[in-house]
């Protein structure tokens, strides 16, 4: 797989001193049947494998979904823990649209979800907590070449203003946290 990747790039540093636009899923693919591969290289290896004077011009070229942070600002998707919706213990009844939650046969994934989107399940390979969610994700986003200068959030789960104030705050404060470094106390300390 490194020679792949050296070839790969190899061929990224000759377009590019040539001047000329290059086909990546082309390039991959010939590069890999050439060495006998049966996959392609990942996009994060070959971005990794990048040497330091050229980083700057093919990176760029090479994000992964480049609109993605084109505003300069990476959205960052997290999940709250799976929490009954406050609508059951009112009328009894789930809404027939909603097919996650703990009453649901997608029982680890929260209200609304079925635990297979991308965000449901990096979700839960952090066990839903906050710091790991958002720690992983912008270690991925910066492997793949996006800034994370500047970071929006999106809570997802459907039930979040549903859970008790003390979870909210745990939970923004751990969003923030893990941007910082800093380990904070409260919710206005980590704003």
């Amino acid at each position: 797989m490194m020679l792949t990747i050296g070839d790969v790039i190899k061929q990224l540093i000759e377009a590019h001193e040539q001047g000329k636009d290059i086909d990546l899923n082309k390039v991959k693919t010939k590069t890999a049947a050439k060495y006998g591969l049966s996959a392609q290289p990942r996009l994060v290896d070959i971005i990794a494998a990048v040497p330091p004077q050229y980083r700057k011009v093919l990176i760029p070229k090479l994000k992964a979904k480049p609109i993605r942070t084109a505003s300069g600002i990476a959205v960052v998707a997290v999940m709250c823990k799976p929490h009954r919706c406050p609508h059951i213990s009112f009328t009894g009844n789930i809404c027939v649209y909603c097919p996650g939650g703990p009453d649901s046969d997608f029982e680890y994934s929260t209200q609304s979800y079925t635990g297979y989107e991308p965000t449901s399940m990096r979700a839960i390979r952090a066990r839903y907590d906050p710091f790991l969610q958002t720690r992983h994700r912008i270690e991925q986003l910066k492997q793949l070449g996006h800034s994370v200068d500047k970071v929006e959030f999106i809570v997802m789960g459907g039930t979040f203003m549903a859970l008790p104030e003390e979870y909210r705050d745990y939970f923004i404060r751990n969003l923030h946290d893990a941007l910082s470094g800093h380990t904070s106390n409260n919710i206005y300390e980590a704003v």
